[in-house]
């Protein structure tokens, strides 16, 4: 009695932001059903071409009752992906989860930092990214992905807002459980995520799950320890994000506890 669907929810993004945890944490709801892996079809063109059928085979198995939902944290900044998943269902419920831009940026970076030292590459300072010249580098890739309200405005263009849950990243990590309630109603789904679900890891320093009798925590390249970053560079950052955020909480009608 299972077949393959098309996701009825995205999890659109942001990279960094918490993407992993949310997933595996809705992941604990009998309701749900989760892809394993980040899709890319909508960001991607070489994946797009390939057509909604192999996207669809990408999908668990699911039961009638259940939604289906993928992440792809590409598929917020990308120009593409808002069209090409309006087209899709323009119906659709998309999840966005949002932290500190400035936290977002380090945390890009961090991931990248640990990439190239596995691979054997050069590596750059924070610091000697971020200041160019003396003034920020603003093209740098992670801080064009931090500007939340430039990338909200293409997904308005073909959502209404009621159509967007937004996330809050921060107090996810710090105290899941209302968080995803909040996801629970969006998704028109049973209250099932309960407190008894997490247990707060010491060692790692954020929650772990507790769902059918197992434990499991999430991937060890999740919660790295952050670089030290220079306090004025810090401060040009949370500068820069200043105006951006403002705009994003009049866009979006709330604001975050963000820098």
């Amino acid at each position: 009695g299972t077949s393959r669907q098309i996701p009825q929810t995205i999890i659109i993004g942001v990279r960094k932001g918490g993407t992993r945890a949310l997933l595996e944490m809705l992941d604990i709801h009998p309701n749900i059903v989760v892809a394993a892996t980040e899709v890319h079809f909508f960001d991607w063109d070489e994946n797009y071409v390939k057509g909604i059928d192999w996207y669809r085979n990408l999908m668990p198995f699911s039961y009638g009752n259940q939604i289906t939902i993928e992440k792809t944290p590409g598929y917020f900044t990308s120009p593409e992906a808002p069209g090409r998943i309006h087209d899709m269902n323009s119906s659709i419920k998309l999840l966005l989860i949002l932290r500190d831009p400035t936290e977002r940026v380090i945390s890009d970076y961090t991931q990248v930092y640990y990439n190239r030292v596995e691979s054997h590459k050069p590596v750059q300072l924070f610091e000697d990214i971020v200041i160019k010249n003396g003034v920020l580098n603003t093209k740098y890739k992670a801080i064009q992905r931090s500007l939340y309200d430039v990338h909200m405005e293409k997904w308005l263009k073909h959502f209404s807002l009621d159509q967007i849950h937004i996330v809050d990243g921060n107090t996810l990590i710090k105290d899941p459980l209302p968080e995803l309630q909040k996801v629970e109603r969006f998704l028109n789904l049973p209250s099932r995520i309960m407190s008894s679900n997490f247990y707060f890891n010491q060692t790692k320093g954020f929650y772990c799950i507790r769902s059918d009798g197992r434990e499991r925590c999430l991937h060890e390249s999740k919660g790295r320890p952050h670089p030290l970053v220079n306090s004025t560079v810090l401060e040009q950052l949370y500068s820069y994000f200043r105006e951006h955020n403002a705009k994003f909480y009049r866009m979006v009608n709330h604001s975050f506890d963000w820098h």
